[in-house]
């Protein structure tokens, strides 16, 4: 699916820009009751989007480099340091005393599905355009960029820019409903964009639940039609639709017992991009996705942290 991008090579690192943080996830033991403290399980792991996806693509083997901002206080070293030991290239991540590090919290119901979540990513409105400019040989020597909505639209534009007069393709996902709307003036320049139902929904003026698959796959069609290259519209436990200029197709999801779905729609990209990457054809590349979806659903954290090519492999159902 690279062929417009020949000299891809998939030694070269891939460049991943946006959120980093702390996430902390509560599930509930019982139906949630508001204006009243609720007995939960809760975790802390170290979480973010674009985080998420280098961690992911380093622990499938892919050398990967990660632009983000961290505050200068403990969570931020602890973060750096976790990251790093991942095999993700953190040099290029940005230290700053204007805002604490990046912070998610969620509430699952019973059931592992989220009810509610807040963040609070403003440390990324310093990673300026000026941050990606000074940092423009790591857009040169990169195989792809990939980027999520949390940054800055002033930024995104920058990363489009920069990824065009390096000839590599730029990748987005949309992070939340709340955020997808900066992507829709790049759509066309985006060479793969992943959305849930609700995000896409917003990107094509489509309004459709997760089971409508017939309109999930019409707003894949949309964004091609935008000029997206690759469309992905997850479905949650309807699976994936997606749409090129020259084919669709719908991947079943995996049934899985959820543990936490924080992070799991970021592996799915993660192994999809590494899949493109390594010259697997789209169809297999988003059942690889799918495949590390589902792990992750079942591991309390963002990440799974046993993620390996052949561990995909041995879990993929044909």
């Amino acid at each position: 699916m690279m062929d417009s991008y020949s000299t891809l090579d998939s030694g070269r690192p891939v460049l991943v820009l946006g959120a980093a943080g702390m996430d902390v996830v509560g599930r509930l033991e019982s139906d949630l009751k508001p204006a009243a403290s609720n007995p939960a399980r809760i975790r802390r792991s170290y979480g973010g989007v674009a985080r998420n996806i280098a961690e992911n693509l380093a622990r499938l083997g892919q050398p990967v480099r990660l632009i983000t901002v961290l505050g200068e206080d403990r969570t931020g070293s602890e973060l750096l340091e976790h990251t790093a030991a991942s095999g993700v290239d953190v040099s290029a991540i940005l230290r700053t005393a204007a805002y604490p590090t990046g912070f998610y919290m969620g509430i699952l119901d019973k059931s592992g599905k989220l009810q509610l979540a807040v963040d609070d990513m403003r440390a990324l409105e310093e990673i300026t355009p000026d941050y990606l400019q000074e940092h423009e040989a790591l857009f040169k020597s990169s195989s792809l960029v990939f980027v999520d909505a949390n940054l800055p639209v002033k930024t995104l534009r920058a990363a489009v820019n920069l990824a065009r007069r390096s000839k590599i393709p730029i990748c987005a996902d949309t992070a939340s409903f709340t955020l997808a709307a900066r992507l829709v003036k790049f759509l066309p320049k985006y060479y793969l964009v992943t959305a849930n139902s609700k995000e896409a929904g917003l990107l094509t003026g489509l309004t459709f639940e997760a089971s409508d698959r017939d309109t999930a796959m019409e707003a894949a069609r949309s964004l091609v039609n935008q000029g997206v290259r690759i469309a992905l519209v997850t479905l949650a436990e309807y699976g994936v639709v997606y749409a090129t200029s020259e084919t669709t197709g719908h991947i079943s999801a995996i049934r899985t017992r959820i543990t936490d779905p924080t992070g799991a729609g970021d592996a799915m990209t993660a192994a999809i991009l590494f899949a493109l990457l390594n010259e697997i054809e789209l169809d297999d590349a988003i059942r690889l996705g799918v495949t590390a979806a589902s792990l992750t659903l079942q591991h309390p954290g963002s990440v799974y942290p046993s993620l390996s090519l052949e561990g995909l492999y041995g879990h993929l159902l044909v």
